[in-house]
């Protein structure tokens, strides 16, 4: 085989060359005869930006930015707008966690809408007291933990306490504010930042608007063609703002249950399996669902053994499964809701973080003797948001702490639902994540039982058991 035929895999080094440079590198082999490593040996920054200006910019080849790939570093942003960061999909994030850390008094943002009003002595003083509720219901909870679960000999005090740490955490980070400043890492193509710069930049807040504006700036010093007209989109800031005008007259209501299944098609299941066969089927698809519906109830539980009985642990499930699609509401803390929002491949419509949902308690709350100071703590900010609201909507959401009950509404399909309920039902999950992912399984399992019975669920775990052991009276 002549040499120029071989094989060849290697990576364009980030080291070496600039983002822009690598992206314009694989953009020019669909015309250029030449390898990479030519291709890339014969452009300059300079070139690459015309190139970029010509055909990303001008003729819209977008996909060409998604060659560009920068690692953001946030610090000291509010989870507010870490929320707000992390509505793009196609991104990684990683964040500081409120399961494995403990917040250091005074560590929450006061928003520029806030700063300088008759508003803000309220403001710092539902923070402090929300904060120092915090610092007071570890030191409580732990004392419980450390009974629970003894030193082991020889064990040091921090490996002791790191072995038990989220044991106590869990239960308190339910009092701290969506204020509360984290730190968050994000990985992401040019394509995606430019559109996050947009939907930030178009945001109601002002601490989002500024994010939005210091990431476009950071990432311009690497990629300064691919961001330079991200600006931001009247689309998204007047519809935003004129159904939100709508919404009020809609009425309202309470919270209902934690999850319910609120539309699904009951012939799914036959959907996926005629889509398992369809590759090796010589017949349309039409032709292959009616061969399939043909099979009876024993034969379709055979198929789906085919196609999901030899799942392994670390195996996902064929793609044929994403044929059968869920459409969820739950009702779920902001803590939980903060690790859903982490499942980006599925579709999700968060209602507003208000006060008015209630909250759960922590059974860890009640047994370590802090119920009461933890409803006043959850009250009082409870009242000091709804007088925030009246004046401003936006800026009071900083003000509710994690453990108030959030609405959303998420669509997703079967594969992704494996994924979901197998991660999230896990012993190590925190408790409020797990009930849901429990019970999104039960309730799938009662309309689609051939497929989704092999979903790789803790044994004998049940939401209710969880929700029990957990959660005393909200």
């Amino acid at each position: 085989m002549p040499e120029r035929f071989r094989r060849q895999i290697y990576l364009l080094s980030p080291r070496q060359l600039s983002p822009e440079t690598i992206a314009v590198t694989f953009a020019k082999t669909s015309r250029s005869p030449l390898s990479f490593r030519e291709i890339a040996a014969e452009l300059t920054d300079a070139q690459s930006s015309e190139f970029h200006e010509k055909w990303v910019v001008g003729f819209g080849h977008a996909s060409i930015a998604e060659h560009a790939v920068l690692h953001v570093a946030f610090e000291n942003v509010s989870r507010l707008a870490i929320e707000a960061l992390e509505s793009q999909r196609l991104a990684s994030y990683t964040e500081k966690s409120s399961r494995y850390q403990r917040w250091e008094p005074g560590s929450y943002h006061v928003p520029a809408e806030v700063e300088g009003t008759e508003h803000e002595a309220l403001y710092r003083k539902t923070c402090e007291r929300l904060f120092a509720a915090y610092q007071e219901s570890i030191v409580a909870a732990r004392a419980v933990v450390q009974l629970q679960a003894p030193r082991r000999e020889g064990e040091s005090d921090e490996k002791w306490d790191g072995r038990i740490r989220s044991r106590y955490v869990d239960a308190c980070r339910f009092l701290l504010p969506a204020a509360s400043l984290a730190n968050v890492g994000m990985t992401a193509n040019a394509r995606t930042l430019e559109h996050a710069v947009r939907k930030m930049l178009s945001h109601p807040l002002d601490e989002v608007r500024q994010m939005g504006q210091e990431l476009k700036q950071a990432a311009q010093t690497e990629i300064p063609t691919l961001l330079k007209y991200a600006d931001p989109s009247d689309y998204l800031s007047q519809t935003e703002s004129a159904l939100a005008k709508r919404a009020p007259g809609l009425g309202s209501d309470g919270p209902r249950e934690m999850l319910r299944l609120v539309a699904y098609d009951p012939e799914a299941e036959v959907r996926v399996l005629a889509a398992a066969l369809y590759p090796f089927s010589p017949c349309s698809f039409e032709s292959t669902l009616g061969s399939v519906r043909s099979l009876g109830h024993a034969g379709r539980q055979d198929l789906a053994r085919e196609i999901l009985g030899r799942l392994g642990r670390f195996d996902a499930p064929l793609r044929a499964l994403e044929h059968a699609v869920y459409t969820f509401e739950a009702v779920l803390d902001q803590g939980a809701y903060f690790e859903l929002k982490r499942h980006r491949m599925m579709t999700q419509t968060p209602q507003r973080l208000t006060a008015e949902l209630g909250y759960p308690i922590p059974r860890l709350i009640i047994q370590a003797g802090f119920e009461v100071a933890y409803r006043e703590a959850m009250e009082t900010a409870a009242a000091a948001y709804r007088t925030l609201a009246v004046w401003n909507l936006d800026a009071a959401a900083y003000l509710v702490p994690n453990g108030f009950n959030r609405r959303v509404l998420m669509t997703l399909n079967l594969r992704e639902a494996y994924h979901f309920c197998e991660l999230r039902s896990a012993a190590n999950a925190h408790f409020s994540i797990r009930r849901i992912a429990l019970r999104m399984a039960e309730l799938i399992r009662q309309v689609h039982p051939a497929l989704a019975s092999f979903m790789r669920l803790p044994d004998s775990e049940d939401w209710r058991k969880v929700e029990a052991e957990h959660f005393g009276q909200g």
